[in-house]
Order: structure tokens, then sequence, then C-alpha cells
């Protein structure tokens, strides 16, 4: 263990300028993840309610304002990874950041400032833009960051780097649940109750605009457009080594190599490119099917409709189950936290994947059949059992699929066409998030437990799609990834999953040193 944690320290000293690149991009998750654990805490205050005159709706029609007002952010984020990103293959990766950085800022100064001076039903509409604009510039920071942190990181800590995604998105959501929390308890009902949070978000985009503003162009980008001295400097800086160094030099000719006829393809090309071979097509799906999976696990119906589940559960008061649902917010940033510094890159990708799918299938299982088994019992003692399943969904879900597909999408994605890929993955993530919050509130209520069985089976067939389809990319340069598809993917998908070799008997995939020898 002492060990481990001087090789762990002896790495952050060396890496220390990739450390500080990733924790300056990421900082943009953290603007993320509070804005999709703000909203769900702050529609539950009566305040925000009174403010736009829905304590005088229906149940239902409050349920349906409260579906427009999370699933509108998602309408933007789609927007923005989808288009905005493609100015990020022209202008560079840096800039569109800051600019999505600057978006996100203005609508959320809008939202804080949205009711003032005005009718509910005008403050209502003014809401909804301000949240689809702040949409636009997530939307364009999520797909953006995975890239640049994965195009700057070097091989031996990339997983490391990328997956700190997701630790900013898990401190971005516990910030903002105990905000919301704070705010429900010491705040008198009031408009500054519900503003005070969304005025807080400010914080995380100003720090992501100021660290940017001192970061590099992506190396990769800069080789694309043939400016291979600035990318010297920055791989160079990145690595904390002379220009002249062999690992630097290697590293600009294996991205020279790899860009080799593909420099400067505009955003629309790279999507057709896409389908130029059966191996490059196969490498553009894979990002989006893992978001598209990631999705179905049910994080974001917890993660937006926390309040309510925990309310179905027996809590009856808005304090308590905001107290729940902010436990929920530090047991999954804790367990991500340690899944970052100690199992993403010795597990590899596979495993976490693997393990972490069929763990939170079960807690969902769990969820759904003491829910179906005791409905309306009140808080019991089996329910603190199912609160916890819950919170060990958190942990599962924190090992595995929270993060490992944003950093097995940029690995496996080609160079040169990372960009569209990741744009198109981020789509996914926000065209499917804004359908689980769409149908979430429906489904609790007119399948009930059946919710969280459908959950509990979408993360057993997104284990088993991992478990014979993807091979490991741990421990590989991004450029000598393309080798892993080349030739019997299934067999070396087999060979890389717990216990593959029982199905695949003594046969063995082409490693990748011997397709690299004959390429």
């Amino acid at each position: 263990m002492v060990t481990t944690l001087k090789k762990e320290l002896l790495d952050i000293i060396q890496y220390r300028n990739a450390y500080f690149l990733a924790f300056s991009a990421t900082t943009a998750s953290i603007c993320f993840g509070w804005e999709i654990g703000l909203i769900g805490g702050v529609i539950a205050l009566p305040s925000f309610q009174e403010s736009f005159g829905l304590l005088s709706e229906s149940a239902s029609a409050r349920a349906s304002v409260s579906a427009n007002i999370v699933s509108v952010l998602q309408a933007g984020g789609f927007f923005g990874a989808l288009f905005l990103s493609f100015f990020a293959s022209r202008f560079g990766r840096k800039p569109i950041l800051l600019v999505s950085g600057v978006i996100y800022i203005i609508g959320s100064i809008i939202q804080a400032t949205t009711a003032i001076g005005t009718s509910p039903a005008v403050a209502l509409k003014i809401f909804y833009f301000s949240r689809f604009l702040g949409g636009v510039g997530l939307g364009s920071m999520s797909a953006l960051v995975p890239t640049y942190v994965s195009e700057c990181a070097p091989r031996a800590i990339r997983g490391r780097c990328t997956g700190s995604i997701e630790v900013s998105v898990g401190l971005g959501n516990m910030l903002a649940f105990w905000v919301n929390y704070s705010v429900s308890i010491n705040m008198s009902p009031g408009q500054m109750q519900w503003r005070l949070p969304i005025i807080a978000q400010i914080i995380p985009g100003a720090l992501f605009l100021f660290f940017m503003l001192f970061q590099p162009e992506s190396p990769r980008w800069l080789v694309e457009r043939g400016r291979y001295d600035e990318a010297a400097t920055v791989l160079a800086y990145i690595a904390r080594k002379g220009q002249d160094d062999d690992a630097v030099v290697l590293t600009l000719n294996e991205i020279r190599a790899d860009f080799v006829g593909k420099h400067r393809l505009p955003l629309l090309t790279q999507f057709r490119k896409m389908g130029e071979s059966k191996i490059i097509l196969l490498r553009c799906i894979i990002p989006s099917l893992a978001t598209f999976f990631q999705q179905w696990s049910g994080t974001n119906a917890i993660t937006y409709y926390a309040p309510e589940i925990f309310a179905g559960l027996g809590f009856s008061s808005v304090s308590s189950t905001l107290f729940a649902t902010g436990i929920y917010g530090v047991v999954k940033f804790v367990v991500t936290c340690i899944t970052l510094a100690f199992v993403i890159e010795s597990w590899g990708r596979k495993r976490t994947l693997i393990y972490g799918g069929l763990a939170q299938g079960l807690m969902m299982l769990w969820i759904g059949g003491w829910t179906g088994a005791h409905p309306n019992e009140g808080v019991v003692p089996g329910t603190y059992v199912s609160i916890v399943a819950i919170y060990l969904f958190g942990v599962f879900f924190g090992l595995g699929w929270g993060f490992t597909p944003l950093v097995l999408g940029s690995e496996v994605a080609p160079g040169h066409l990372r960009a569209a890929v990741m744009s198109l993955a981020t789509a996914v993530t926000w065209l499917f998030t804004y359908v689980i919050t769409q149908i979430t509130p429906i489904m609790l209520d007119r399948i009930t437990y059946g919710t969280y069985l459908v959950f509990g089976v979408a993360s057993f067939i997104m284990a088993a799609w991992v478990y014979v389809f993807i091979p490991e990319t741990t421990g590989y340069p991004l450029e000598d990834i393309k080798y892993l598809f080349e030739s019997d993917i299934i067999l070396r998908s087999l060979e890389d999953a717990p216990g593959g070799k029982i199905f695949i008997g003594k046969r063995r995939a082409i490693s990748v040193e011997e397709l690299k020898a004959a390429a």
C-alpha cells in the first residue's frame, strides 16, 4: 500500500502539468454536474413553485412543467454537442471551449434573474429559454472536454485524466445537492431561496474560463493543421520534458503518421468518412453505443428525480428527501474518486464496465422488487435497505459506467474523426438524457416498480455487450488502438474478458505487435 501511494505521488509530480490541464478542462464538468444535480431540488422548493405560479396547478400539470424544465436543458445540450462542436475542428478545441463557457454563464445569469418584475407565465418562458441557452454551452463543453483531455494526456495517465471528467460531474452533483438542502433548511421561503443555488453555479463556470486561459491547444489538432513545432512544444510542456526528448519525438511522430493524408477534415467530411470502412464505422459507433447504454442504467432518473424517488420510498418532507439526495451525491463522488485513483488503470476499461454493470443491475432489481412487493408502506425497516440499494447503485455506477464510457469512447474513436465521433456520442448522451427525463415521471406513475426493473435488465444487457464485443484498450497509445479492431474482434474481446478463455479454449487473437509489424 505504501509503495502504491509513493508511486502515485511520483506520478503526480512527474505529470503535474498534465493533471493541471485535466483539472482546468474538467472544471467544465463541474458545471454540468451542478446543473443536472441542481434542478430537481430547486423545483421541489415551494418558493420556486410560487414564483412560477405552480402551486395553484394540479399535480399532473406540475409534473409536466417539471419535466419540461428539466428536459429543455437536454434539448440545448443536444444542439450544442452536435452543432457548436462543428467549429472546434476549424478553430481549435480551446477557443470553442472558452466560447461555450461564456454561453453557459450567460444562460445561468438569465436563469438566476428570471421572474423579476414579470408575470409567472412570462417568467416560465424566459426560464425555459435560459435553460436551453445554458444547455447549448454545456453540450458543447461536454462534447469537447473528453476530446481535448484525451488528446493532451500522456498515455500512462490518459484513463485517469479522462476519467476525472466524471469525478468533476460527481463533485458538481454533490455540491448542488447540498446547496439545495442548505437553502431548504436555512433560508426562509422566498425568491432568494431558489435563486441562490442557480447563482452559485456561475462560480465553476467562471473558474473554468480563468483556468483554460492558461492551457495550450490540443497537440493533435495542431498536428492536423501542420503546426508541428507548436505541437512539439505542447507535448514537451505536458510531459515536462525537452522537445528533443525521445518520448516527445516518438509521440509526435506517431501522431503525424496517424494523420497522413487526413489533414484539415471539416466536421461534415468527418461524418461522411465514418463509413469509409467497416472497422472505422465500428470504432465510430462504439462511443455512441456506450453513452446510449449509460443513459439506460437509470442514473439520470435518480439524479434528476431523486427527491421524488425518495419520497416514493416513504420520506414525506422536502428537507428529508433533499438530505437523502445529498448523501447519494456524496457516495457517488467518493466512489468515483477511489475508482479513478486506484481502479481505472489497474482493472482496465473492460472489467470496470462488466463488474459495474452487473452490480448496478442487481441493485435496480432489488429496488424494483421491494417497491413492487411493498407499495405505500411508509418508512419501515425494508425502506432503509432500499435506500442503501440506491446508494450502492451510486457506488457501482461510479465504479464502471459513470466515467469509463467517456474514457473508452475517446480512446476508440479514430484520431482524424475524433471531434465528430465524440460530438455524436455526446449528442446521443443529451438526446437520451432528454428521453429519460421525459419518460421517468410517466414510468414512475404508470408502471411504478417496473421502472427499476427496466433499468436493471438494461444494465445486464450493457455488461454482456462489453463482455463479448469490446476489447481492452488500457495501456495502448491512441495511435495503436486501431489494431485492436483489425481482426478477430470477438475473439480478442473474449480473450480480454474475465473468464473469457472458457469460451475460446486455446484460440488466441493476433497480437497488436504482430499486426503493427505486418502493417
